[in-house]
């Protein structure tokens, strides 16, 4: 799996024009799922994301968690993040994990952060095309892969 997770002062989700949440302090979560992800990684970046230290204590230093802070949390399936272009200038995107493996996946994610969370979980439409609207705050970006962890 792999997650573009970005710290956010707003952000919201719409699927055909039709607003599905806004959010204030938190994260937008990107998320890709491979064809040969498992249950492994799927708990890896469940527990990973909740943990990452990137809101500021009253240091101005980036030591609190989206608990800590209590954040909501944007999550849109991107099978983009898979893409790849090293042959020629369109992507290809034959790592990405088909709708009938990603979906469950991409439900099961978004269940496990609602748990964790205890905080609204904004979610787009597997599959839809969709307006994300956020406002970075930082910026902080960072990505994730379950099969590189030292991206």
């Amino acid at each position: 799996m792999r997650a573009v997770v970005q710290r956010v002062s707003r952000a919201s989700v719409r699927v055909e024009g039709e607003s599905r949440g806004i959010i204030a302090k938190g994260l937008v979560v990107l998320l890709g799922i491979d064809r040969t992800d498992t249950d492994e990684d799927l708990n890896w970046l469940v527990n990973k994301i909740p943990q990452l230290r990137v809101f500021e204590d009253e240091e101005g230093k980036m030591n609190r968690d989206i608990l800590d802070v209590e954040g909501s949390m944007v999550v849109v399936s991107q099978f983009t993040l898979f893409g790849n272009v090293r042959k020629g200038s369109r992507p290809s995107f034959n790592r990405s994990a088909s709708p009938g493996m990603a979906v469950p996946f991409y439900e099961r994610f978004v269940a496990l952060m609602k748990e964790r969370l205890d905080a609204p979980v904004v979610t787009g439409e597997f599959g839809a095309m969709m307006e994300i609207e956020l406002t970075n705050d930082g910026p902080v970006t960072l990505v994730l892969d379950t099969k590189d962890k030292r991206f």
